[in-house]
């Protein structure tokens, strides 16, 4: 409950502080980054220090999970995107069986098709091309669109990597 006064932000940040360690507020942080972010950038959000953020960024960028580049003298962190689709490839094959995988392709294919069939483009960036800067809902749909298509791409990585992973054990 939120007491009268009370900022519920810092409160969030609070809670997050107390129930998580500094390596996986920097995870967390690094992986939502997508542009490069300085140590100091990277420690502001994660609520620790500059040091413990260098520490952290850098364990992370030895495991493959974050890539460096520099900016002068300054050393920027993101996420290593490729590693990231990686994982979420490897956890939707461990935690969804085949026949789910192909339901859910077989869905994202339907929903895709009814998002052409209802602005009668063939893409999402076909779709951006039309649209209003005032028209709300088709922007909204775009990006829904986009969303499906990297959804429908993960799971037919998911069901290529299933694949590859039984031939090989054979």
């Amino acid at each position: 409950m939120v007491e009268a006064g009370e900022d519920v932000n810092e409160r969030v940040r609070a809670e997050w502080r107390d129930d998580t360690t500094p390596f996986e507020r920097v995870y967390e942080v690094v992986e939502q980054t997508h542009d490069g972010q300085s140590a100091a950038e990277i420690a502001d959000r994660a609520l620790v220090s500059e040091p413990t953020a260098r520490r952290h960024c850098k364990a992370l960028v030895n495991t493959g999970f974050a890539e460096t580049e520099q900016d002068g003298r300054t050393t920027l962190y993101e996420r290593n995107n490729d590693q990231v689709l990686t994982s979420r490839i490897r956890e939707l094959r461990e935690e969804t069986s085949r026949p789910e995988l192909l339901d859910s392709v077989e869905e994202l294919n339907a929903e895709i098709r009814e998002y052409e069939d209802r602005y009668e483009v063939a893409s999402p960036e076909e779709l951006g091309q039309q649209l209003d800067a005032d028209q709300t809902e088709g922007w909204e749909d775009l990006s829904a669109w986009r969303t499906t298509r990297q959804h429908l791409a993960v799971a037919q990585a998911a069901l290529a990597y299933d694949e590859a992973s039984h031939r090989l054990a054979v």
